[in-house]
């Protein structure tokens, strides 16, 4: 078995939803007592938020990337960045350190394609969904088209993350508004809706609606799973 190698704490909350999933991965796979070898950072969130909002990312990349350096001295075969918007900073933590990233968009992107899913929705970060270190990687190197949410409601989604979900607060209110823009999302045209936040798995839920959903938290787990064995 392969020692995954883990930053967390970009929220902890969902960081344990990682834990949790990759160690009933290897346990279903391989039975009995086994458990994932798993090195794991986790980083304070506060700092990096505040850096996120002032637009400092060459912040955020030295800040992970030395995280990702200890990771890789503590025997991590290959890294995971526990949060999806992180991902921006990405090649300059791959700069950083020998051993590979496993992108949380590309094992997405795996899983849609799988499912001969062409069209998809994606609810994540502003940065996220606006930005393309995640949207356009999607569609230029996996040839999927992607709509997000008119501007109103990519804040809505914004908001909910950092202010609530990442609180691990799970409000009524939010889960409606965003069942809401998920419809709004199928109605354009989306096939299915990438859950792109690793938050948003923790507030809506596959049985919620009949759009369906893909949660990038389980599916980077899966796909560490995957590649540890």
């Amino acid at each position: 078995m392969k020692t995954v190698g883990l930053i967390g704490g970009m929220s902890w909350e969902s960081t344990a939803g990682y834990y949790k999933a990759i160690n009933e991965g290897v346990k279903e796979k391989l039975g009995g007592l086994h458990s994932a070898k798993i090195a794991m950072f986790s980083v304070d969130f506060a700092p990096l938020e505040k850096l996120q909002h002032q637009g400092d990312w060459q912040g955020t990349a030295k800040i992970l990337s030395e995280a990702a350096q200890k990771v890789e001295a503590a025997g991590a075969d290959f890294l995971l960045i526990c949060t999806n918007t992180m991902h921006k900073v990405a090649p300059q933590i791959e700069q950083a350190i020998s051993i590979p990233i496993l992108h949380i968009a590309d094992a997405t992107a795996q899983a849609l394609l799988e499912n001969d899913v062409k069209t998809v929705g994606l609810l994540g970060t502003a940065f996220t969904m606006e930005e393309d270190f995640y949207k356009g990687r999607l569609e230029e190197q996996h040839g999927l088209k992607v709509i997000v949410p008119n501007t109103s409601d990519r804040k809505i989604v914004h908001d909910v993350i950092y202010q609530e979900l990442c609180f691990g607060n799970m409000l009524v209110n939010s889960k409606v508004d965003y069942l809401r823009i998920i419809n709004e999302l199928a109605q354009s045209g989306a096939q299915a809706v990438i859950l792109g936040c690793t938050e948003i798995g923790m507030l809506v839920k596959q049985a919620d609606t009949p759009v369906p959903l893909y949660d990038t938290t389980q599916i980077h787990a899966s796909k560490a799973v995957e590649r540890m064995l």
